[in-house]
Formats: structure tokens, sequence, C-alpha cells
């Protein structure tokens, strides 16, 4: 093993990532931190790839896969959630969860940004060395804004587009803000179990899955759900969105290393090889169990693989990673496929399916990946039967903390503005309805 990865190995025992990132969170960094431009440069450059997620990637993806009366409709919820959760970030989201607070939410030493500057540091991995802390901020900013987005696919087609703007901001400020700090700040509850999440297993997918399940439950089931054919409109613009969704995962993964370094390089292979694997997965159980393998299936199956590696990306191997992939895409496929209509369960876009079944998977089984044994990059003493305990329970708490949170939030919004449309306006579909505006004009 040479220098480089001796580094790296040590750098991503249990506590290591989760100890400097919850440190990062902090304005009070060391004197003696010193910025590197390399660093500075490659986190820019993460966190425009992670909003090239959000817009146009999943815009596009999840516009594809609704009917084309509702096309722009999701595509302004996208947009709409995206910038309102940027503004709540800067002014309270970012504080609630990365300022030194209690092991549940952060305090409010940083409202609205305050006391942070140019020259204000955020340290990295590397001793000494730090990146701005405003690029900190901005690249946690796009986390925030594409959780609260994934949401929408849960509910598209009969909610209105003020309701989610409004559950946007009172989610985003009692679910994602406590759930960030309790994971990657160094106060953290679920940070002080040494639960292992590189990039958001549990802070994005599990929060979002459950929350988009819940969501389901408060808005009720669409107008002619499982009576009515109800096909993609594009799936062509479906892979579209697929492929910048993956492309900007590598902003997502290999950025959540915070430096230019081989952790980074470690986050990037594996964010090749476990969507990689997923694609084949998935196609294969449909070829299987279908007879036909779908183009549908195939992006399916690389979300699936890249939501079960975010929380693994830097610490599982290459080897792990394709398991890992290839495991959750064969669960989330098992679930949509048939769990989902046993249920009679409308979760559109498979929000749950695929982001909180995947995120499930992934979560608990970075503490498999992790271990040296399977050609992770863990501590030489690492437990995995340990681990997978406290990654259980680390998941456990994800849930019940979203679960709850997203109920109230729903459940404000209903009864100030309501969450669903007329019928009338639901037939018609939303675009015209709540936008006046058509995606085509043919």
């Amino acid at each position: 093993m040479n220098k480089s990865m001796r580094a790296v190995s040590r750098l991503t025992g249990i506590f290591a990532i989760f100890q400097i990132l919850g440190s990062a969170a902090h304005a009070a960094a060391p004197a003696a931190l010193t910025v590197d431009k390399g660093d500075t440069a490659w986190m820019l450059t993460a966190t425009i790839l992670v909003l090239l997620m959000i817009l146009p990637g999943l815009a596009l993806f999840y516009g594809g896969l609704v009917r084309s009366k509702n096309m722009l409709s999701v595509l302004s919820q996208i947009l709409g959630i995206t910038a309102v959760v940027i503004l709540v970030w800067v002014g309270w989201g970012y504080s609630l969860a990365f300022d030194a607070g209690s092991p549940v939410v952060g305090g409010t030493g940083k409202l609205f940004l305050s006391g942070i500057t140019g020259d204000s540091m955020a340290a990295t991995f590397s001793e000494g060395v730090g990146i701005p802390e405003l690029v900190f901020v901005a690249f946690q900013m796009t986390f925030a804004a594409i959780t609260a987005a994934l949401i929408v696919g849960s509910l598209v087609e009969r909610v209105k587009f003020s309701a989610m703007l409004l559950f946007s901001v009172i989610w985003a400020t009692i679910v994602y803000a406590p759930i960030a700090h309790m994971v990657w700040a160094s106060d953290g509850l679920i940070f002080g179990m040494g639960a292992l999440d590189f990039a958001g297993g549990t802070v994005v997918h599990i929060n979002a899955g459950i929350a988009g399940l819940v969501g389901v439950f408060f808005a009720g089931k669409r107008i002619g759900f499982l009576k009515e054919s109800t096909p993609p409109h594009s799936l062509v613009m479906t892979l579209i969105g697929t492929g910048l969704l993956w492309v900007g995962w590598f902003g997502f993964n290999a950025g959540s290393n915070l430096e230019a370094t081989g952790g980074a390089a470690i986050a990037m292979i594996n964010t090749f090889v476990a969507p990689a694997a997923g694609v084949l997965a998935w196609l294969g159980a449909e070829r299987v169990f279908s007879g036909k393998a779908s183009l549908l299936g195939g992006a399916s199956g690389a979300i699936a693989g890249l939501v079960a590696v975010t929380p693994a990306a830097g610490t599982s191997g290459v080897i792990g990673a394709i398991l890992l992939g290839a495991v959750a895409a064969l669960v989330c496929y098992w679930f949509v496929a048939t769990v989902k209509n046993r249920l009679k369960l409308d979760d559109t876009l498979d929000v749950f399916g695929i982001h909180g079944i995947g995120g499930i998977v992934g979560s608990i089984g970075t503490g498999i990946v992790t271990a040296p044994i399977f050609g992770g990059f863990g501590a030489e003493d690492f437990s995995i039967a340990s681990q997978v305990v406290i990654q259980f329970q680390a998941v456990a708490i994800a849930i019940a903390w979203s679960a709850i949170g997203s109920a109230v939030a729903f459940a404000i919004v209903k009864a100030v503005l309501g969450l669903r449309v007329a019928s009338d306006a639901e037939r018609e579909g939303l675009d015209i309805t709540d936008h006046g505006e058509r995606a085509y004009n043919f």
C-alpha cells in the first residue's frame, strides 16, 4: 500500500471522516488553517455539480415520468423548492445544522451566516488545511435543496404548488437541519454513536424517502390510481435526467471528501461502479420476472445504486460498492414491482421505493463494506457486527425523526393551505390549473 493509500486508510476509520466533517462545520477553526487553492477549486466545482443534479437533472428525471399535462408542474415545484431552501439555508438552516448546540440541533450563532466572511475557514481532512467556510455553506446548501426536492416525486400530479413551497420551509427547518446536525456535527447524537454516513444515506435519502411516504398518506391517492393507465410521457427526458444525476453525483459523493485527494478518488470510482451494478441487476431482474429489460428499469437501477453507495462512497472498496449497488437495486426492484402494488401505495415516482429503501440498504450495508476484510478502508480493528448495530440505530433514529417531523409539517400545510388541488384541476392537469402554461403546444 503506497503512502497516499495508507493516509486514506487512516482517515476512513469509524470516527475519522465524521470528526473532521463535524469540525468543518464550525467557524472556530484553528488559526493555523491555510486555504489550499486546489481543494477550494474542487469544492466549488463539486457544489455546482450538485446543483446540476437538481436543475435540470432531477427536474427532467421526474418530469419525464409524469403525464404531459403535469410536466411543467413538476419542473416548477423543483425550481421553487430549490429557491426556497437556498434562502432557508442561509437564513437559519446552516446554523441549526452546523453551529454548536445540543446533540439534536445546532445553535443560533450563525443565523443569516452571522460572523462568516470570506476569510472564515472550515477544516478539511488534512491537518492545517482548510477551505473557505462559505464554500462549505454552499456545498451543504445544495444537499438540503435536493433532499427537499426529492420529496416531490411521491406527490406529483395532485398537490398544490404553494403547499409544497410552504412544506419545504417547515420541513427544512424541523426535519432536515436537525438530522444533518445529528449525523454530521461533532456534537450530534448520531455522530456520537459512531455511525458512518459519508455523503448522506440517512441525511438525504432515508430522510426524503420517509417524508415522501408520509406525504402519500396525507395527500391520498391520485384520481384513477390503479384503474387508469398513467405511463411516463417521455422516457427520453428521464434518461437525460438520469445522466445528469449520475454526473452530478460525483460532486455529491467525491465532494464530501472536502479535498482533492485520494479519498475523493475512492468516492469517485465507487460512484462509477455501484450504479453500473445497479443498472445490470435491475435489468436482469426485469428480464427474469417480466421478460423485458426496460429503459426505465435501467434508469431506476442506476439511481438505486447511487443511493446505496452514497453513505459508503469514501469507505468502501470497489468490490463492496459493486455488491452494494447490485443488492440495493434488487431489493428496490422487489419493493417497486411487488410490495408497492400489494400495499396500493401511490408513491408516484417511487421516492420511498428507491431512495428510502435504497438508503436503508446502503446505510446498513456501509457497516459491512467498510470492513478491510471486504476491501474497505475502515480501521484495522473494524468490527462488522458492532458497526452494523450502530448503523441500524442511526437508521431507526433518522426514520423516526423524519416520520414525525414530516407528519407535523404536512399537517400544518394541510390546515393552512390544503394539500390537494380540486378534482377538476387534477383531471385537467396542474400545468394549466396551477401555472397557466402548457409544456407542449401540439
